[in-house]
């Protein structure tokens, strides 16, 4: 097999699997970014894609993709310890933490073909992430209700 024929032997859905990667978590990183967090836009973008590459790598090589799932998830467990800040007895990056998280898993559902779950999983982190908005608004409310 030539160079050609490896650079050019590719599936369009594999090419898919990448751009839904991205794009995935960039629904979620842009919702981090607003909030101004540590782990954004970018990095969000970067674990999902790189998840999806593993995925797809190791199911066309027909290495175990039990593994690679388990090495997917470790990795991104400590990537996500290194969001956390711990300052005067509080840890803040916790939920950035699990958003890594889950986006590596929704980069390994794409890597697998298993596009609604992807999706569906994606939909769902970002609306309980606009949770936050809608627990600071209560505890607004309630804070100038008691001060009058």
């Amino acid at each position: 097999m030539s160079f050609e024929d490896g650079f050019f032997n590719f599936e369009f859905e594999t090419i898919f699997q990448l751009f839904l990667a991205v794009a995935l978590g960039a629904l979620i990183g842009f919702e981090r970014e607003l909030k101004h967090r540590p782990a954004g836009l970018r990095t969000h973008m970067l674990v999902s894609l790189g998840a999806t590459v593993f995925t797809v790598i190791s199911l066309s090589f027909d290495i175990e993709p039990t593994r690679i799932a388990a090495g997917i998830v470790t990795g991104i467990g400590f990537l996500g310890a290194g969001s956390l800040i711990a300052h005067k007895g509080h840890i803040t990056g916790i939920t950035s933490a699990a958003t890594l998280w889950v986006v590596a898993g929704i980069g390994l559902c794409i890597g697998v073909g298993q596009y609604a779950i992807a999706i569906i999983s994606a939909l769902l982190v970002f609306a309980i992430l606009q949770l936050g908005r809608i627990e600071k608004r209560a505890d607004t409310e309630n804070n100038e209700y008691r001060s009058l």
